[in-house]
């Protein structure tokens, strides 16, 4: 691998285009047990047919207003996120990996250093990926607003019209100067309030919600966070000038990255900044923070339920329900919510729905697997799923994706048996080279160097037995791997 240093050929932006920076560190513990740790809700369709990675990629995807994404993200997900942006036809100019979750302030300094090297004055966006904008027209219209003030010097934020006293958001006092059209100042930042609190704001006028999404030049945020938050800045320079280049992605130096403080960017830079200031909007955004939340923007029957998946009800309203891979019946309940996944089931009332991540703590001191794990296990070249297992055997389905092969590999401790479903296998089994056909089947004794390819044109699916006295992943020699992993 390369050194990177403060420059990346990947993150080449066009002049006067914003450059999206998409914020994909989160594990969504709230909504789980759709997301979990390796599997998180950006990387899920929670909201639509799409993931929420891509949905927010696809928003700041006008051509004339956007370059290509810089993506920040944990390098557990980067395979999932790089193969989601390529089949939706969104390429990033750079996948930048976190070696440890240290909150916006460091993800925004390291997006700055990327974009000020390409060009100094250069605007970026700053965005979580995980959240709902139904108004995309009015958003972009807001974005045009805010890059006059972010061009004149400014750090914009966007504040979020509220429609009820929500005491789940920070909030933002608007000033009475207007900076450009539509732009204010920021009078101040405002923690998220009590109840009593959230109606006097929603009373009074002159607030709105914190979105957590930024504009601003690279070289003024640059600038604002060496004199507020020098810390942040000098870690974020360290880490980018010792990163290394891993195929397509940037990966920052672990010790270095790790030395910045874990704060987020309102608190390390806008609640101290004198040129903050905001553009109030009325874009449908939600931050998708619970399942209450998905509740709040789906599509409801004449009951008030939002149902997705094959459900059944009697006497059911104001509830959510989701069926992920089988029948869901539910008599009498009322404002719950119902998720069914193949290896677990959340049943919670609707205005419990922020406590699941309490419950999701719970499962991770317990040393539950189902906080880390989907049954599906997604890898570069595919995925695979548990089916079956009992003692001294486990039994997966795996799917190849056309072109995809697995590492050159032995295990010490099982022995495999791959049967073909549909498609073709190409199988280096010792000094063999075999093709196997469907409703064929080739056996891997333990201790055999072998490898796993598909050479087709249509996804490759197989029924894999281990069989032998341990079987965890982790009982992998690689020799050989087109990802890079070890």
């Amino acid at each position: 691998m390369d050194d990177i240093g403060s420059k990346s050929s990947s993150s080449q932006q066009s002049v006067g285009l914003i450059t999206p920076v998409l914020l994909s560190g989160g594990a969504g513990t709230r909504l789980w047990p759709m997301s979990r740790a390796l599997y998180p809700k950006q990387l899920l369709p929670l909201a639509s047919a799409e993931s929420m990675l891509v949905v927010t990629a696809r928003r700041m995807g006008e051509a004339e207003r956007y370059g290509p994404p810089v993506v920040i993200c944990n390098d557990a997900h980067r395979f999932i996120v790089a193969e989601q942006l390529r089949e939706a036809a969104c390429p990033p100019a750079a996948i930048v990996l976190e070696p440890v979750g240290r909150n916006t302030g460091p993800a925004a300094a390291i997006a700055a250093l990327i974009v000020a090297a390409e060009q100094p004055d250069g605007l970026l966006l700053l965005a979580s990926s995980d959240g709902v904008v139904r108004e995309e027209a009015a958003f972009n219209q807001a974005v045009a607003a805010g890059a006059v003030a972010a061009r004149a010097g400014h750090i914009v934020t966007f504040g979020v019209k509220p429609d009820r006293p929500e005491t789940g958001y920070g909030y933002i006092r608007l000033g009475t100067e207007e900076l450009a059209k539509t732009v204010f100042r920021i009078d101040r930042f405002v923690e998220k309030p009590d109840r009593a609190t959230a109606e006097r704001y929603l009373a009074e006028g002159g607030y709105v919600w914190n979105s957590g999404i930024f504009l601003s030049r690279a070289d003024r945020l640059i600038e604002e966070l060496e004199t507020h938050a020098p810390q942040i800045l000098a870690a974020a320079r360290t880490a980018l000038a010792r990163s290394k280049r891993d195929l397509d992605f940037i990966r920052l130096d672990p010790e270095s990255f790790a030395a910045a403080p874990a704060l987020s960017i309102d608190y390390a830079v806008m609640e101290k900044t004198r040129r903050a200031a905001v553009v109030p909007v009325d874009i449908g955004w939600n931050d998708v923070g619970s399942w209450a939340a998905l509740w709040d923007i789906g599509a409801k029957d004449t009951a008030g339920n939002v149902v997705i998946g094959d459900a059944i009800l009697e006497d059911v309203s104001g509830s959510y329900i989701r069926a992920e891979d089988r029948l869901v019946a539910a008599i009498g309940i009322k404002d719950m919510v119902l998720v069914v996944t193949d290896d677990a089931v959340l049943l919670v009332g609707r205005d419990r729905a922020g406590d699941v991540g309490k419950l999701v703590a719970r499962l991770k001191e317990a040393g539950r697997g189902e906080t880390e794990l989907h049954s599906t296990v997604y890898r570069p070249w595919g995925s695979y799923q548990g089916i079956d297992e009992g003692d001294r055997f486990q039994v997966k389905r795996l799917i190849v994706k056309p072109g995809g092969r697995l590492s050159s590999q032995l295990h010490h401790h099982r022995a495999e048996h791959w049967v073909v479903v549909h498609g073709t296998a190409k199988v280096t089994r010792g000094d063999e080279e075999l093709m196997i056909y469907e409703n064929e089947s080739v056996y891997i004794p333990i201790g055999t160097r072998h490898r796993l390819e598909n050479p087709g044109k249509v996804p490759l699916h197989l029924i894999e037995v281990q069989s032998g006295s341990y079987l965890g992943e982790d009982d992998i020699v690689r020799f050989d791997d087109d990802y890079g992993r070890g």
